[in-house]
Formats: C-alpha cells, structure tokens, sequence
C-alpha cells in the first residue's frame, strides 16, 4: 500500500496518510484543499502532494525520519499544514508548540521539546540563545548545522503526534497518538459530520492543539473537501469571510460562539453553513439556543479529550440534538463509574467517573505516574463527572478537580454554570469552589457582562448582580447558590476555549465588582 521515497541518505517506506495524499491528489488535483482565510494563498490536492513531497525530502536530507521527535513550533496555518502532514507520512513524531510564545520564553519551548523526547524543533522563528537541541529554521535554504542526536522514540515502527498537559502530580501527561489512530478518529468525524468533497470548513482554532489537526486537517482531506484556514479567530469581519469562501460548517469552541450571538451591523450568518460544530469546553443550554435562535444554524455540540485523538461523543446531525448533552458515543466505548456505592440506584442514572476505550484511545501514557488511569480491561478514566440519559445521551456535570463538597454535599459547578449563563447581560460564567470556614468549600460565581461597560457603573454592576440572585433562588437550593459573584472584564480562556479556572483559584484575575448572595 505505501511506496517508497527516493533519498541519498535513506529508504523510507510510506505509510496509509501519503497514500491518502497520494489518491487526493490523483482523484481531485485541481481540487482546492487549504484556503489562507486573509490572504492569497490556496492549495489544491495537487499542490499538497508536491509540497508535502518536497518537505519530506527536506526532512530526509536532515537525516530525520521514523521514529525520531520532532518539534514544530510555526505560527503561519499554510506553513504548519505542510510541514505537519510531511512528518507524520514518513513516520516523524510531531510535538506542536504555541507559535504565539515570546521570544524571551523560547527557552522553555527547547525545555519542553527535550522533556518530550525531540532533540530538533522545527521553526520559522530562530532558535533561543544556548538552545539545548537541534532548532531548524525552515524559511532559511541554508542546510542547518546539527548536533549529535540521541535514540529514536520507543515507539521506531511508527510516526504520530506527541502532546502534552500538566498533571495533578506536576508530572507532565504525554501523550503520543499514533497516526493509523489520527485517521481513524478522523474518518469517524467525516463520516458523522456527513462531510462531502463539496463541503468546505472554516478553522480559527489552534493547529498546534488536536482539535484543528484532526477535525480541520484530517477529516477534511478524508473527505476530499477544503478548509479555510485563519490564524486565530478574529470577531470583525467573521461571516463576511465565512459568506466570501463559500463555508458549509465551522470548527468553534464556546468562547467563540459567545462572540457571535450578537450580530455587528449589516451582518447575516449565510444559510449555507450546515453547522458549527462546538467542543474543548461546555457550551451552556442558553447559549446553544441563543445561537440556534439567532443564526438558524444548527450546533453540534461534541466532547473530546486529546487522548482519544479529539473526538469521543457527538449529538448527530441529522437526528435528535439535545441542548445540554454532548450527544453519543461516536466510535468508542464510554461508561459511567459509580464515584461510591450509593450513587448507584437500579434502573436509574446517576453522576459518575466518565471512562472510556476502543481503537481511537491510548493504552497508556508515556509517563508511568498515570498508569493509575486505566484499569485491568483498559478503561481510561477520563477526569470528567457525568451521566447518560435514557436515549444514552452523555451529559456532562464537570471535572472531577472542580467538584465542590459544601459540608459534605456534592456541588457541581457546570450545572450553576448553565444556569446563570442565561441571565440578561451575562456573557460566560465560571464556578469555583473557594475556602469557607463553616462549610469547607463554598460555590464562588465569577462573571463576564456582555457589556464591558457594566462594569464602570456601580449601579449597572448591582443590577446585574441582582438578576444573577433571582436566577439562583429560582433555580437552586441555598447550598447551591452562589457564595458570592465577582464581576470581571474577562475570565481567563486558554487558546483552546477552556476557561482558566486554575487561574481563578489562584487569584489571577482582576475583579472589578464583588457582591455577597
């Protein structure tokens, strides 16, 4: 099935993603592939097999290939594209860096690289100062000076994507994903999301997070369609792009589609977007139908982990979607654990540790620290709280780290959250728990208005504040209520949508209007 790629240096066979290039680029040439969404730029299947081609001889003439870490540290979309695919087709382990890192902290990027076994990181910015490895500037035709490399990864008889996160030891969860399992997850959410070569996508997220490599990259060179790609998402201007290129769906997180409920002047979301497909993050009931409500568009809400290669649930598209649930189990196993003995009650739902296998799933992470995850059957536990309802729809309560224990009863801020975010002149809300003297922990709101400008009226802010108490009285019982809501002008988000709530339990948020419930 894979072929073979000519090199003075070595013979490296081809695998199942060059193959896949390769019948692209012979079935839809002129076909367009990528679109630069704010600029000229357009690559057909043709263009990405000869690009991908040439990169890959570069790579070979480095002495790169199988087995060998590699990190990619680009912040241009059509730049990373390129060189993403040419690693992973002859077998490279690819660790993706923020492009948007200063230039003062490129140190820690070279630390990161090593930590995760990369002794080259591919740039188009140069290197730091004293780099402790290999860093190659790819925009540079002068053949780069080498140090020494150590050992393949353990992994030599294949290529992949390496990521990391921090975990709760302080020991970092890497991640490798192997490529045969990257296609996989992709060709199951082209084939959920009905994608078709006539469909084209708009991607503003992160390529450097799986997300935009699996549901942007791959899914869509599965189904032979296009994608728009942008640098990050920008509000001005966001439907005229998505009106100009044609797009039939969008690849968003809920930070983003709460910037599109309310539409600039003289703007009208196109009606032939098919969908946005929502995920990283819990998207509230309210905003989902406010959206809904507004564009006409429908939202597919979905729910990932980097370790199932993105993607684990989704609400189909074209059956029942419900406001609140993260949909069903698309191509891998999922089941609720009972947190202890008496949250389970025969016949019925109930809240537990979400845990999940099957063939889009690690067996394990590189770090021996985290083996505690899985079980003897090789269920991963995921970190997530949460239940199935009676047509096996998943719905998530929250992490298990957020979980607030106000005396002993059990709070999870995800359902507060959803609540308070449809109250008039709320924009995002974040629950966490902080310290209490009588209770141990008690439910803390903190608040984005929609308009800034709440802020710097103490009466506006009060009114706010007071809608915000007749919501949690209505809704909740007084364990459940709010402690106390801080307004803020903007809660923490990290690049891929998720609100920073480690950053607000450690006080790195400026509040600018605070109000006891």
């Amino acid at each position: 099935m894979g072929s073979s790629m000519e090199s003075s240096s070595s013979i490296v066979v081809l695998g199942p993603l060059e193959a896949l290039i390769r019948d692209r680029a012979s079935v839809r040439a002129s076909a367009p592939y990528l679109f630069e969404a704010r600029g000229p730029r357009m690559l057909s299947f043709e263009g990405l097999h000869l690009e991908v081609t040439s990169l890959r001889r570069r790579l070979a003439s480095w002495n790169l290939g199988p087995g060998d870490r590699v990190g990619l540290l680009i912040g241009d979309p059509f730049t990373f594209a390129t060189w993403f695919l040419a690693g992973l087709t002859i077998g490279i382990w690819v660790a993706p860096f923020d492009p948007t890192v200063s230039t003062r902290n490129l140190a820690n990027v070279d630390l990161r690289a090593r930590a995760l076994g990369a002794d080259v990181v591919l740039s188009d910015r140069d290197g730091p100062d004293n780099a402790s490895l290999n860093w190659i500037t790819v925009t540079d035709d002068a053949p780069p000076a080498l140090h020494p490399r150590h050992a393949p990864s353990r992994w030599p008889e294949t290529g992949g994507v390496v990521l990391s996160s921090s975990g709760t030891s302080g020991t970092p969860k890497v991640v490798a994903l192997p490529s045969a399992q990257l296609l996989a997850t992709a060709h199951l959410i082209a084939q959920h999301n009905r994608l078709e070569v006539t469909d084209r996508g708009f991607n503003p997220l992160p390529l450097w997070h799986v997300n935009a490599e699996v549901v942007g990259l791959l899914a869509t060179l599965v189904a032979g369609a296009s994608l728009v790609l942008d640098d990050r998402f920008h509000r001005t201007g966001f439907w005229k792009i998505v009106d100009d290129f044609d797009v039939t769906w969008i690849n968003a997180v809920p930070a983003i589609i709460s910037r599109l409920v309310a539409l600039h002047d003289d703007e009208a979301p196109p009606k032939r977007v098919r969908f946005v497909r929502s995920a990283s993050a819990p998207l509230s009931r309210a905003l989902f139908d406010e959206f809904e409500a507004l564009t006409g568009i429908p939202i597919i809400q979905s729910y990932g982990m980097t370790e199932a290669a993105s993607q684990i649930c989704a609400n189909p598209l074209g059956g029942v979607r419900k406001s609140g649930s993260v949909g069903v189990p698309v191509g891998v196993e999922v089941r609720i654990s009972p947190m202890d003995s008496d949250d389970v009650t025969e016949g019925m739902s109930f809240v537990g540790h979400i845990e999940i296998r099957g063939p889009t799933v690690i067996t394990a992470y590189e770090s021996p620290e985290y083996d505690d995850r899985f079980d003897d059957e090789g269920w991963l536990r995921s970190g997530d709280l949460g239940y199935f309802d009676e047509d096996h729809y998943l719905y998530i309560v929250g992490r298990n780290d957020d979980l607030i224990n106000r005396g002993g009863e059990k709070i999870y801020p995800l359902e507060i959250e959803s609540v308070l975010a449809g109250v008039e002149g709320v924009a995002v809300v974040a629950i966490i728990g902080e310290p209490d003297e009588v209770f141990g922990q008690v439910p803390v709101a903190y608040v984005q208005p929609r308009d800034v400008a709440t802020l710097n009226s103490a009466k506006e802010s009060s009114e706010l504040v007071q809608r915000l108490r007749v919501s949690a009285n209505e809704a909740f019982s007084k364990a459940y209520r709010p402690a106390t809501v801080k307004l803020v002008a903007q809660l923490p988000v990290h690049p891929t949508g998720k609100i920073g709530k480690g950053q607000l339990r450690d006080g790195d948020v400026v509040v600018a209007y605070e109000e006891r419930l």
